[in-house]
């Protein structure tokens, strides 16, 4: 290869990125490499390379290693526009087309990609995986090399299940000590995010490790993957451990029996070596993370909710100076606004985020036996677990306390499907981007934890849950 800064001597110490790298490369060529695709996940936004396959008379070269997610603009309440049923039914003839298995409406398996592919055993340790959607990168919980890819890239994957793609470089964040009581996957994202800032890793692959992550349950570890590409990164990825073999077994797309026992040893050999050389380590300590929230309009504008709004004339950097500047305009906050002050008008509980049981239980924790003061909408991440939570009593413990009860879906987290907020509402969400106008024209986002949200839609502010008091 041209650029040869991550070659690894034969017989040296490898990470898991090398590994994976290494074992799926078929053909090297200057300074990219040919990778062999082993999953393959499609959503209604990727008709346009379907419609290439259409015009090019080709078939999909791999039918059985892609599957179809209805999740982006899938209806996830009566409200919700007819446009997503369109692109609904879209996906669902093309997949039919090239005999690709589609979990779409009505289907028992229906949900967001990255929520679905994990809890049915689609995404397993080792494994190069592809999707037209920046946030792929929650696969890299479980161990697998995971992506997102443009339009063009999923047509070629489409007719040959390769990808050609530079070699990232090596990024180790190492996250010591213990995080503190009440605080979850989702604000250490938050916290490295707003720390590292939104172009910290460009051009790398992170890995996570230290002690907090294994504490992590595999949940928030694709809570914290999920989040990587917004520092930049190509993908994040966490070493496989006995807590993700444990979380695997069982599952409908995981070996079983002997296979399994056999595929445990091949996932645990894939484990960063001892010595392994990264290009860049980063360490953190779990004790400095707060519950943390957005304030501006990248998430990288954040800082503990226990903070305040920053004054951009305190920003050395003119150009990140301006950028909060315009940010907060653009949220109609002062500067040294106390976050805790910050009315809100609704709030958001789902995404591929914050979208999965463990999250619902959090927030649920939190309203059971409340009211909140304002209105907002719970989404789970796919019908397994909007049933789950309905078995759990979740959802009455949700309606109850005043909130919507939808079914599975991105739905507010991006706008597609009809769920949107109207100009200059403020929105407490569980999602990954607070950008302009993501959920709705005019719209404000604070990124938050379930905990969070379910404690903002109480009091009508950004609140801490510890500080609601008794029930």
């Amino acid at each position: 290869m041209g650029d040869q800064h991550n070659a690894v001597a034969a017989g040296a110490p490898r990470t898991i990125i090398d590994k994976i790298w290494d074992a799926r490369v078929i053909v090297v060529q200057e300074d990219e490499c040919l990778l062999w695709v082993d999953r393959h996940y499609v959503h209604e936004g990727s008709h346009h390379a379907f419609a290439q396959l259409a015009k090019a008379g080709a078939p999909a070269a791999r039918p059985d290693l892609t599957f179809g997610f209805a999740d982006h603009y899938i209806p996830t309440r009566p409200a919700s526009g007819v446009d997503g049923v369109r692109m609904v039914d879209l996906l669902a003839k093309n997949t039919a087309a090239q005999g690709i298995r589609n979990f779409g409406a009505g289907d028992a398996r229906q949900g967001i990609a990255h929520v679905v592919a994990p809890e049915l055993g689609l995404t397993l340790p080792g494994l190069v995986i592809v999707c037209g959607d920046s946030h792929t990168s929650t696969h890299g919980a479980l161990g697998a090399f995971a992506f997102g890819i443009g339009a063009s890239e999923v047509a070629h994957v489409l007719q040959t299940q390769t990808i050609w793609q530079s070699r990232p470089r090596r990024m180790l964040i190492e996250i010591g000590g213990v995080l503190p009581e009440g605080v979850t996957a989702k604000d250490l994202a938050i916290h490295l995010v707003a720390r590292l800032g939104a172009d910290f890793a460009v051009g790398h692959a992170i890995e996570y490790g230290g002690d907090a992550i294994r504490a992590l349950s595999i949940e928030g570890r694709m809570t914290l993957c999920n989040m990587s590409i917004e520092m930049g990164s190509r993908l994040g990825i966490i070493s496989p451990d006995e807590r993700l073999f444990a979380w695997l077994a069982g599952r409908p797309g995981v070996p079983s029996g002997e296979d399994f026992s056999h595929a445990v040893e091949s996932w645990r050999a894939l484990a960063t070596d001892p010595g392994a050389v990264f290009d860049h380590v980063v360490h953190v300590d779990a004790r400095e993370v707060e519950p943390s929230v957005t304030w501006g309009v990248s998430p990288e504008h954040a800082a503990p909710l226990s903070g305040c709004a920053p004054d951009p004339s305190g920003i050395p950097d003119p150009l990140k100076s301006a950028a909060a500047r315009e940010a907060l305009a653009y949220m109609g906050l002062e500067p040294g606004t106390k976050l805790k002050d910050v009315a809100i008008d609704r709030v958001f509980i789902g995404s591929c985020t914050n979208g999965r049981i463990e999250d619902l239980r959090a927030a649920a924790d939190i309203l059971r036996g409340r009211r909140t003061r304002i209105s907002g909408l719970v989404s789970p991440g796919s019908t397994r677990v909007r049933l789950q939570a309905e078995a759990e009593g979740l959802d009455r413990v949700f309606t109850e306390a005043g909130l919507e009860w939808a079914g599975s879906g991105c739905s507010l987290c991006v706008g597609m499907n009809g769920d949107l907020l109207n100009a200059g509402e403020r929105c407490a969400s569980t999602t990954n981007r607070n950008f302009r106008g993501r959920q709705g024209k005019g719209s404000r986002t604070h990124l938050v934890s379930p905990a969070v949200a379910a404690a903002s839609a109480v009091t009508g502010r950004l609140t801490h849950p510890a500080d609601l008091g008794a029930r």
